[in-house]
């Protein structure tokens, strides 16, 4: 049975630079995670799409990345359907890690154990107060280091 941490949100969140993409799957919940971003004080750049017309999800998941990897963004967070497209393509890329989460504990070890810096979550499949959870704590939990650090090392060595 796995030990499910529960977060205590009155502590300080850390700020970030995000940036947030989705596909016309993900575009309502994405508007809703930037208001709720917004009301978390964190700076945030939205990437698209502008509206729920359907899209190409490749064509904004290379776009955040590329952010990410220049510096211009400390994380990033995808949103499509199922979350699976973006995380394959956000992948592709060298110095990203990013991780599908659809609960808490998945975003909690994503961020504790691999250090993930992309936060994929999949529209169709978990309700907005879910998804705001789940973006709560991955934005609130540490890397760990110490034994996952040389594992981490080893992702982008290929």
């Amino acid at each position: 049975m796995a030990v499910i941490r529960i977060l205590d949100y009155t502590e300080p969140m850390p700020k970030y630079r995000l940036a947030i993409a989705s596909d016309h799957a993900g575009y309502d919940l994405k508007n809703h995670l930037l208001a709720e971003l917004e009301d978390l004080g964190q700076a945030t750049r939205d990437l698209g799409p502008e509206n729920g017309a359907s899209v190409d999800y490749p064509d904004f998941a290379h776009k955040l990345c590329e952010l990410v990897e220049k510096g211009e963004a400390d994380l990033g967070i995808l949103i499509c359907g199922s979350g699976t497209g973006m995380t394959i393509t956000a992948n592709k890329h060298r110095t990203i890690r990013a991780a599908n989460c659809w609960n808490t504990e998945i975003a909690r070890l994503a961020r504790g154990h691999n250090d993930a810096n992309v936060l994929c979550l999949p529209a169709r499949f978990i309700s907005a107060a879910e998804a705001v959870a789940i973006l709560k704590t991955f934005l609130s939990t540490p890397f760990e280091a110490g034994r996952h650090e040389q594992r981490v090392a080893k992702i982008g060595t290929c």
